[in-house]
């Protein structure tokens, strides 16, 4: 029984001892330790649900205090009392009273102050639940200390204008700490952050407020020049806000700068297709019609082709009335004076081979009319059996003045055959006629200037059998017979050609007129013995030196070189790439301006060269005589030609 009544005992200690502590220390309360009693109450928040502070009517009634209500701040170790009075806020003008209305007025103040604080920081939860605590806490103070409210309001009556924009000292603590983690977020924005001016300015407001917070904590109570920080550093966070405002407008300037950049890039870009769209066609088209040009380019050269190789109607009736004509003479009318002149050394022979009676006419006519001793001319003109009679006819009507004439018939040249001449083999050799003419043929060629009579005429290649044509002379000058005469040619007699067989005009200024355009320097017969960019040059008026060619055998090597060709594997066609090879080192170089080139495909040739010029040559498919034949050159053989001739005119040949 002792032993439960002992116990009993000390349960009934273990329980009224604390109350009884309680009780003695809410007696023993210093008004320093109230205030930091309360501010520990107020700290600590109950897991209620304070969102229904926001909807507490101003008419709710409670328990009735008939005491007025004080608050207990404190700073820098002066006690400060406010009153219900300091407490009002902008959107109320009721105050706190003792009574229960009063205080339950005072109540609904501070949690309306609570809810704008929160609402002006968008921290309402933490606001709310601070302000609900700290009403609590202020009406169990006011319960404990109403026997004291007139000390209170004497206290409070003297520090009222150094509170009267103070905050409570939670809220104010927690808004501070609100700023400075907006003032981070500033200093980690684009927009302010590359302000360095501003970024360096919030960083020491950010500074300042931390140690106003150190100041607060350690001494328990607000600095006096918080609210100056605090304004400081809202004026700072405004600054930044319309700076973060600036660049959204700016960022949304530069979207619809953007926006109208891809339109732009849109309409360019159906531009581009468009245009690309376009070149395809224009491709397509360029495509076609370079298609088209070749035909019509291969149409042309055949035409010219044609054209150059068909004679006009006038120049077949021309030899025809000239050979009728020839047959009426008697056997004397048809000899030429002055035949025992023809062998001498020392007049200045001229050798002619053609099958075109005006042609060589103008040549003889040209040459007469610009010398300055037409009596020493020897002209000595070789034609086919077709044109014979007629070439002869018409020297015998219109004979050169005082100049000498020759015309010889190759036919009788007994010893030019097939035998002795490889050419004349090969010309007269049914494979060279399928090469030259037939197109069909496996070994044919396509290019139509080979399908040119000339190529099969042996008087294309009289000139490599000079010395045998003429075995009394010393010198020749050959002249082709689409050359015109303009001036003396006596100077060419007294050149000296210092051992070479032939003088003749270079040919290099032009690239395709070298050795490489002629021959074929993949044969090594070629590539061997030749340059391919050696100078070639010009037949049509050469000065060859007889005796010179019979020393050094030139005819002779002509022949080696055509026997080698019997394939055309070294050149293809003409005496022009044989008498590169025959004559190699051994031509010597002219002035140019004894034979001016180009007349019969160059459109180009300066007035002034053809005018200075002592021979002009009409080489080329466009000969003067031809409907084809470049007009503004024209003149310049017409002059030559005796259009009131009555074979010309029965012929019906006009300029």
């Amino acid at each position: 029984m002792r032993l439960r009544n002992l116990v009993f005992g000390l349960l009934s200690l273990s329980v009224l001892a604390p109350i009884l502590l309680y009780i003695d220390s809410f007696s023993s309360f210093t008004p320093s330790f109230k205030q930091e009693f309360l501010e520990d109450v107020t700290a600590f928040i109950l897991p209620v649900d304070t969102s229904n502070l926001n909807v507490l009517p101003q008419d709710e009634s409670s328990a009735v205090l008939k005491e007025r209500i004080g608050i207990l701040y404190t700073d820098n170790n002066s006690k400060t009392i406010l009153t219900d009075k300091d407490l009002q806020l902008p959107d109320t003008g009721r105050a706190l009273s003792a009574t229960d209305e009063d205080a339950q007025s005072r109540k609904d103040d501070i949690i309306k102050q609570v809810i704008q604080s929160a609402n002006q920081e968008k921290e309402e939860t933490r606001t709310d639940r601070g302000a609900d605590q700290e009403s609590h806490q202020l009406k169990q103070q006011s319960a404990l200390n109403s026997d004291k409210v007139g000390e209170k309001d004497a206290l409070l009556t003297k520090t009222n204008k150094q509170t009267d924009q103070s905050p409570m000292p939670a809220a104010w603590e927690r808004q501070l700490r609100d700023r400075l983690i907006k003032a981070s977020v500033y200093l980690s924005l684009p927009a302010t952050k590359n302000n360095r001016r501003f970024t360096r300015e919030l960083r020491m407001r950010i500074k300042e407020v931390q140690r106003v917070l150190g100041d607060a904590i350690k001494d328990s109570g607000m600095p006096k020049n918080a609210y100056e920080k605090w304004k400081a550093m809202d004026q700072l966070l405004e600054k930044g806000k319309q700076m973060q405002y600036e660049s959204a407008n700016e960022v949304k300037k530069l979207r619809a700068m953007l926006h109208s950049t891809e339109e732009q890039l849109r309409v360019h870009k159906k531009q581009t297709m468009s245009f690309a769209t376009m070149v395809e066609k224009l491709r397509a088209m360029l495509h076609s019609t370079e298609e088209q040009l070749q035909v019509h380019k291969k149409q042309t050269m055949f035409l010219t082709q044609l054209t150059a190789k068909t004679l006009p109607k006038g120049l077949h009736c021309l030899p025809l009335r000239l050979t009728t004509e020839y047959y009426n003479l008697n056997s004397s009318e048809q000899q030429f004076p002055n035949q025992e002149i023809l062998d001498n050394p020392l007049l200045h022979h001229s050798a002619l081979f053609s099958d075109n009676v005006l042609a060589a006419a103008v040549v003889v006519n040209s040459t007469v009319t610009n010398s300055k001793h037409p009596s020493k001319l020897v002209f000595h003109l070789v034609s086919d059996r077709l044109n014979y009679a007629a070439m002869k006819m018409w020297f015998l009507v219109n004979p050169p003045g005082k100049a000498t004439i020759q015309v010889q018939n190759i036919d009788e040249f007994t010893w030019l055959n097939s035998s002795y001449s490889p050419v004349l083999k090969q010309l007269h050799s049914q494979s060279m006629i399928d090469y030259y003419f037939r197109a069909h043929s496996a070994n044919s060629d396509s290019n139509l200037k080979y399908r040119n009579p000339k190529y099969l005429s042996i008087l294309n290649h009289l000139r490599f059998y000079l010395p045998e044509i003429f075995p009394k002379l010393n010198k020749v000058l050959f002249l082709d017979d689409d050359i015109v005469v303009q001036k003396d040619l006596t100077g060419l007699w007294s050149l000296d050609l210092k051992g070479n067989v032939n003088g003749a005009v270079e040919t290099c200024r032009e690239s395709f007129h070298r050795f490489d355009t002629y021959l074929n320097f993949s044969n090594p017969l070629i590539s061997n013995n030749f340059d391919p960019r050696a100078c070639g040059w010009a037949y049509g008026m050469n000065l060859f030196d007889l005796e010179e060619w019979k020393r050094q055998n030139i005819t002779d090597v002509y022949h080696s070189w055509q026997k080698l060709n019997h394939d055309r594997q070294l050149w293809k066609l003409g005496t022009l790439p044989p008498g590169l090879i025959t004559l190699w080192k051994r031509t010597h170089p002219l002035d140019r301006r004894w034979h001016v080139l180009g007349l019969g495909y160059n459109p180009n040739v300066s007035q002034i060269e053809i005018e200075r010029g002592a021979v002009i040559h009409y080489n080329g498919n466009m000969k003067p005589w031809l409907e084809i034949g470049i007009p503004k050159y024209r003149k310049y053989w017409a002059k030559y030609v005796d259009y009131v001739n009555v074979f010309l005119r029965e012929c019906n040949i006009n300029p």
